[in-house]
């Protein structure tokens, strides 16, 4: 099969990408094979190109935002039969034996492995992965284009979002603007939560306000007009943290979503964090996974995206790295 393998870190510029032809992988016990349909792009994979995260395996495979059609299985496999739709996330294996996988927070497991990191993801013509972490679309209507996108950041967001425990009426900052974002802005906004988002782009602040924001300003410009009962933090800005815990009231709850941040420091603890709860998404659970989907198809969530043909991956990841992407998300067509 034709995949896009990735043997040595190195920016992105250099072109550390080669389009070549590896063995098709066959599916083994409790496995399915996918072949790939789309795979959206999403900034991990140039983290992971670049050396900003270790490199784990070699050679490997980037994507993790896959959508295919199962076309074979192996043995003892129940939930899956050739012809289905299913998708891959950043979750592709647990342990299944720890304290955390036996108490459905498999996200914290220690042996947890990555798609597009640990194992190779969806770059590729096929993948194969458990039966037990693949995700079954068959019941999405949205297209499998429209779908991609939702696969990391709709999915993080959604979790992001329940950390919250925002409910009905209450008022919710979002701080960033991007498609994780939007994801939990369209979420939060059919439950009846208030929200207020804060973003330095112009055009995010116009954005937001069309999908349905509340108010939509940059905070170090104005104002929060409110006081909030909980936030998101997207940015991996350690110096956001103590401004938007000032900003949320007692009881109240920020949320760190980014994987990694500059260094956060407290400096009023009595006034800005006395009484308030710091949490940090850890991964991300299947349950959540499957949750957010069924909430995206109901609400027809349909994330600004282009589509690209496979041989363009590597120039892709150059524009997405460079910020010069016209659209929110990017989405590589693998097959018909």
């Amino acid at each position: 099969m034709k995949a896009w393998i990735l043997e040595k870190q190195a920016k992105i510029n250099e072109r550390p990408l080669k389009l070549t032809e590896v063995p098709t992988p066959h599916a083994k016990d409790g496995e399915i094979r996918i072949k790939i349909l789309v795979c959206g792009v999403c900034r991990t994979d140039i983290h992971i190109a670049e050396g900003d995260l270790s490199l784990r395996k070699t050679p490997l495979i980037l994507g993790h935002e896959i959508v295919g059609i199962v076309d074979d299985v192996g043995n003892n496999v129940k939930q899956f039969k050739v012809g289905d739709k299913a998708g891959v996330s950043w979750l592709n294996r647990t342990c299944g034996k720890c304290k955390y996988c036996l108490s459905g927070k498999e996200n914290y497991c220690p042996d947890i492995k990555s798609t597009g990191w640990d194992e190779d993801g969806g770059y590729a013509e096929y993948i194969t992965v458990l039966e037990n972490v693949a995700l079954p679309l068959n019941d999405i209507r949205l297209e499998p284009s429209d779908i991609a996108p939702l696969m990391c950041p709709g999915i993080a967001g959604y979790a992001a979002f329940k950390l919250t425990k925002a409910r009905k009426g209450s008022k919710l900052g979002l701080y960033g603007f991007g498609p994780t974002a939007f994801c939990v802005l369209k979420v939060a906004k059919s439950m009846d939560i208030e929200v207020y988002v804060s973003t330095r782009s112009p055009k995010n602040i116009e954005d937001a306000i069309n999908q349905g924001a509340d108010w939509a300003a940059d905070t170090a410009k104005e104002q929060m007009p409110c006081t909030l009962g909980s936030a998101i933090v997207f940015p991996p800005a350690g110096n956001l943290v103590e401004p938007v815990l000032s900003q949320v009231e007692k009881g109240g709850t920020v949320v760190l979503a980014p994987v990694s941040s500059s260094p956060i420091v407290i400096e009023n603890y009595t006034e800005n964090l006395w009484g308030r709860t710091i949490e940090t998404l850890y991964n991300l659970k299947k349950s959540e996974a499957d949750e957010f989907l069924e909430i995206a198809d109901r609400l027809k969530i349909k994330p600004e995206r282009r589509i690209f043909p496979f041989e363009d991956l590597q120039d892709v990841l150059i524009t997405v790295r460079h910020g010069k992407a016209k659209v929110a998300n990017s989405v590589i067509k693998i097959s018909d």
